[in-house]
């Protein structure tokens, strides 16, 4: 009897919870007076047929005096996906929430990103290197387009590849050329555990900083400093800078072209400013030479052999270098310092095609190159009239990224900040001599390129070597 009587009120313990269960879910569900007058949308000032995901039309309606659209007629009308989670009850729009994936250091991988060797070899050759140190299972090494301005889509198709691994959990970028954020917000959609590093970016400093972990960059700041200097040490009388309107929308460059402008002017130099092709442009790498091979000799010839040449271009230092040291000019620097950008194809060292780093490893080539390229220098009696950085800049910068990338997978660095002791440490092990560091926004000179500090954006430079 005792048992009936229990099994009779458990009975009614579980009706009475179903009825009040119902209760809760019929109070959700209401009845509403929904006005539909005809509305419009327009989207960018174009009308738009909402449809639902069948292809019916649907219209909006108004509720209490709210207008209530179709999510994924306005949704897609942006340019986002919408995608419905009946099981969560949730509607995506555009990305979906981040799912961590599993940091292991044994699997784990770093991607690289270069340009090809027609626009800078040393980017390629630095991925290279690290790929040989590490191994393909470990180094990714890809490249963007020759046309990159014309070629974004094909740089986020890289970028998605990359992100589609999900071992990858470094990606640097050397170049870090336009196009390249544009790349990287389409990674950012799907990946939030890849630690991102942008080398020598172009693209407007703070939007890059929010986006990339590190960003290293050769001090170009205060390149416009040092190189006035440089020049009026070596018996410069005039300063002539060669760029174009692409670049000189950078800025990075834009600001060191007006310091190097107000320093030429303190030092007493004579500045020139002059337009030479872009390489990416229509007449392509090899006709914008041609017309540097063309134009340095009739430059000196207006300016004097006691002239300095810098431009702003990785593909037309060699073309510089050999019309400036042909007809007796001065070459302070390259614009990616470094003892072999330009310096042995220029003076005849090696063949077209040829690379110094197929004759000896980077150390040894450091030191063959350097001796070959003072004794072509002395031929031409152009000793002191040509420096540049005793490292290269660019590959300092790629290996340094890459051994300290390893230690933010490893756990070595935090997770949130830069090590800046440890940052050093990586690129003086590569770099063979001291690099000063310092970080964006530290000088008043730096508000012409950025109005804030940033901290992960790290300014590299070294001292020069004259030859």
């Amino acid at each position: 009897m005792k048992k009936r009587v229990f099994i009779l009120i458990l009975l009614a313990c579980v009706i009475l919870i179903s009825a009040s269960a119902l209760a809760i879910s019929i109070a959700d569900t209401r009845q509403i007076a929904a006005t539909f007058n005809n509305i419009k949308i327009y989207v960018d000032g174009q009308i738009i047929a909402p449809k639902d995901a069948l292809g019916r039309p649907v219209e909006p309606f108004i509720v209490d005096g709210s207008t209530y659209l179709p999510v994924r007629a306005v949704a897609e009308a942006l340019g986002k996906d919408v995608e419905w989670d009946g099981p969560n009850q949730s509607v995506y729009i555009g990305a979906k929430p981040f799912k961590p994936i599993p940091l292991n250091p044994a699997t784990a991988k770093i991607a690289i990103i270069t340009n090809d060797v027609t626009q800078n070899e040393e980017e390629y050759r630095s991925a290279a290197q690290m790929v040989a140190k590490y191994g393909e299972d470990k180094i990714i090494h890809k490249i963007w387009p020759v046309k990159f301005p014309e070629e974004g889509e094909q740089m986020i198709r890289i970028v998605q590849r990359i992100a589609a691994d999900p071992d990858v959990k470094a990606l640097i970028i050397n170049q870090c050329v336009q196009n390249s954020m544009a790349a990287v917000d389409k990674l950012l959609e799907t990946r939030d555990d890849i630690f991102l590093v942008a080398i020598q970016p172009t693209e407007n400093p703070p939007d890059i900083a929010r986006r990339f972990n590190l960003i290293l960059s050769t001090d170009e700041v205060m390149m416009g400093y040092s190189m006035p200097e440089q020049a009026k040490k070596m018996g410069a009388k005039t300063f002539v800078h060669l760029s174009f309107p692409r670049h000189m929308c950078y800025a990075m460059i834009s600001a060191r072209y007006g310091i190097l402008r107000e320093e030429c002017e303190k030092l007493g130099l004579a500045f020139v400013t002059y337009t030479v092709p872009d390489p990416t442009g229509d007449i392509g790498m090899a006709g914008a030479q041609q017309v540097m091979l063309e134009e340095i000799p009739k430059l000196v010839k207006e300016y004097g052999k006691d002239t300095a040449f810098f431009c702003t271009n990785c593909g037309l230092q060699i073309p510089l270098i050999k019309a400036v040291v042909d007809n007796g000019g001065i070459f302070p620097q390259p614009c990616c310092p470094s003892p072999f950008h330009g310096f042995p194809l220029a003076l005849g060292l090696i063949s077209d095609g040829q690379s110094v780093f197929e004759f000896a490893d980077q150390e040894t080539a450091k030191n063959v190159f350097s001796a070959k390229i003072t004794e072509k220098l002395r031929e031409k009696n152009m000793i002191g009239r040509v420096s540049t950085w005793p490292v290269p800049a660019s590959m300092m910068m790629t290996n340094a990224a890459a051994e300290y990338a390893f230690k933010w997978i490893n756990g070595e660095v935090p997770k949130n900040d830069i090590d800046m002791a440890t940052l050093k440490k990586c690129m003086a092990n590569y770099a063979g001599v001291e690099c000063y560091v310092r970080t964006l926004g530290t000088i008043e000179a730096d508000k012409d390129v950025a109005d804030q500090a940033l901290p992960n954006w790290v300014l590299v430079r070294e001292d020069y070597i004259t030859f």
